[in-house]
């Protein structure tokens, strides 16, 4: 098919697109993006100086995690299977050359972290297995690995001090998998100093590691916490124990990460849906806007120049490159995405307090139309003003989109994200269903025409209201869900474990109650909608054997229903493979819907 007989919505995934690009510390003229550039989500190396890119990785099912060397020598790239996230990391030559095993010594595994030392011969590699839990090993060149950290409950590195000589790790020894403690050690594994906000109660609360100041010798490490209700930042001298709050007056969500020189931070804020950064100065306290158009930042980097580049879209206009220069960084060459129609925000009162949904429909439409509860994952994650090629398609078909951040969203404080444990599904469902009764009562929505759908988190709060809402619903499309909660929890990875046990209050053997109370196996044949599924057979997140389960009991009723499986893991970076699955489900809509929705065209 030429471009000129493409329709909008599949050139919004076919357009080429690039990530912000990461630079290296000591040599900053060297970059590594991601881009799909040729069909397929794969690793970039960019030399500024030269201008010249090259494609770094070539995976029939694609490359995302990547990381380049602080003296720009070696672009580091993690290999898995099949996309089942088990694998080893490799490294290369930032100016191409053969692939070599960048861990020696160091058995596959899921990745925990990774942070490589300013010499160029030392990593601090984090590994994750399902016998072994958490260990963190310090990997020199030419010496075998050392073991710095094991414990059997989840942790990751946070980050590599900039002359090697801390380390600091996020851990959840105390038991929580969502909320981190922090431990500083010495390349030997020795520790040097603890942060820890929990106390084993129900009000624990995070911290986060967002990096070591980048001056040689200096001990103060950046990082998130909760401590007033909402993430912040805060600099904490490892040495000396010192804290310095900085006490930013911003709503919503604050990060950070440091300037180049360590005098400033780049401040990255979120609220109501939409971000924007500033400039904190360290000495003088002084917070300093940096202009940028509403929306969403999705990703900051300030340059040595002082100059920052970000990643900005809108629900409305597709992601770019820019700088505060005012160019743009990196555009791509070929085909150029369209833009799709703005977001307008609804404040839904629920039964846990206000409700914040997105909702985009045709230009010029009214209502009430076939309405689109489009529902995302995480479940600590949140639906932005940024540019979302699926929720577009679906509105170039004639069909109004509502995305809501419902409890266990992040960016509405620490309470409203932490809402959902032991009732989990259920509280987030009882918020969906108030926007579902408001999308009606308002005239958006045609309440025959109904369609519940996301992915991961999402598909799995759709086959749960699909069997604890079967009135409410006219269609279910569920992405690489979760099915049969217990079975998930046995064959998924152990960090996903020791989410749930944190989420549920303990393993199935000790809450079955809950368990069953949160699995859609439960209500499967109380479902009424017909259902589609997709899923990957290599998923480590939502694994296959638990879907089956679920489909055989809709079999078993001859209840109608479709599945798609694909050779993936959880979800796909081939466009071509992404394309193919937002068709299936948009022709599966229309088919079991009246005919007023508009049929996917080719």
């Amino acid at each position: 098919m030429s471009e000129s007989d493409m329709p909008d919505w599949e050139k919004r995934f076919r357009a080429p697109r690039v990530s912000l690009p990461d630079w290296a510390e000591d040599a900053p003229h060297r970059s590594l993006f991601v881009s799909n550039a040729t069909g397929t989500y794969e690793l970039y190396a960019w030399d500024r100086a030269s201008g010249e890119q090259r494609q770094a990785t070539n995976r029939p099912n694609g490359t995302t995690d990547g990381l380049l060397s602080p003296d720009g020598a070696w672009i580091w790239w993690f290999d898995d299977k099949d996309g089942d996230e088990f694998g080893v990391w490799r490294r290369q030559p930032f100016g191409g050359g053969a692939d070599e095993e960048a861990t020696p010594g160091l058995e596959p595994s899921y990745p925990s972290g990774l942070a490589l030392g300013r010499d160029g011969r030392t990593a601090v590699v984090g590994r994750s297995t399902d016998d072994e839990g958490t260990t963190i090993y310090l990997v020199r060149e030419g010496e075998e690995p050392l073991e710095i950290y094991r414990h059997a409950e989840s942790a990751g590195v946070g980050d590599l001090s900039h002359d090697g000589s801390l380390i600091a790790i996020e851990h959840t020894e105390h038991g929580d998998a969502m909320h981190s403690a922090l431990r500083v050690v010495r390349p030997d594994g020795t520790t040097v100093a603890e942060l820890d906000d929990t106390d084993g109660g129900s009000e624990e609360l995070g911290l986060e590691v967002l990096g070591f100041a980048p001056v040689d010798g200096d001990p103060r490490l950046l990082i998130g916490h909760q401590r007033r209700g909402r993430w912040e930042p805060l600099v904490w001298d490892v040495v000396s124990g010192a804290q310095t709050d900085l006490a930013l007056d911003l709503p919503g969500d604050v990060s950070a990460e440091w300037y180049p020189d360590g005098s400033a931070l780049l401040i990255a804020h979120s609220h109501k849906a939409r971000s924007d950064l500033f400039r904190y100065d360290l000495a003088t306290r002084e917070l300093a806007r940096i202009p940028t158009l509403p929306g969403s930042v999705s990703g900051a980097t300030a340059r040595p120049d002082g100059t920052v580049e970000y990643l900005w879209s809108s629900a409305a206009e597709p992601p770019v490159v820019r700088s505060t220069t005012g160019e743009v960084v990196l555009d791509p060459p070929g085909m150029k995405c369209p833009p799709s129609v703005p977001v307008s925000d609804a404040w839904v009162e629920g039964p846990g307090g206000v409700i914040h949904a997105l909702i985009q429909k045709p230009a010029g439409a009214t209502g009430p139309l076939p309405t689109v509860f489009d529902l995302h994952g995480g479940p600590t994650w949140h639906d932005s003003d940024s540019f979302a090629a699926g929720p577009a398609a679906w509105v170039d078909h004639g069909y109004a989109v509502v995305r809501i951040n419902y409890r266990g969203s992040t960016g509405y404080g620490r309470a409203w994200t932490d809402a959902l444990k032991h009732r989990v599904g259920l509280i987030e469902l009882e918020d969906v269903a108030a926007v579902r009764d408001w999308a009606v009562e308002s005239g958006l929505a045609d309440p025959d025409r109904l369609v519940l759908t996301g992915g991961s988190w999402g598909g799995y709060l759709t086959l749960l209201g699909l069997g604890t809402q079967p009135a409410s619903w006219a269609v279910g499309i569920a992405v690489v869900p979760v099915a049969d909660y217990v079975t998930a929890y046995h064959d998924e990875m152990e960090s996903l474990k020791a989410m749930d046990r944190t989420l549920l209050g303990g393993t199935p053997e000790e809450v079955p109650e809950r368990f069953a109370a949160s699995s859609p196996l439960t209500y499967v044949d109380d479902v009424k909608a017909p259902v589609y599924i997709s899923a990957g057979l290599n998923d480590p997140r939502c694994p296959i054997r638990q879907i089956d389960n679920y489909v055989n009991r809709l079999a078993a009723r001859s209840a109608v229903h479709e599945v798609y499986r694909y050779d993936a893991g959880h979800g796909s970076l081939v466009v071509d493979e992404r394309i193919k699955q937002l068709r299936l489900e948009m022709e599966f809509a229309e088919r079991h819907l009246t005919p007023t929705a508009t049929a996917p065209t080719d």
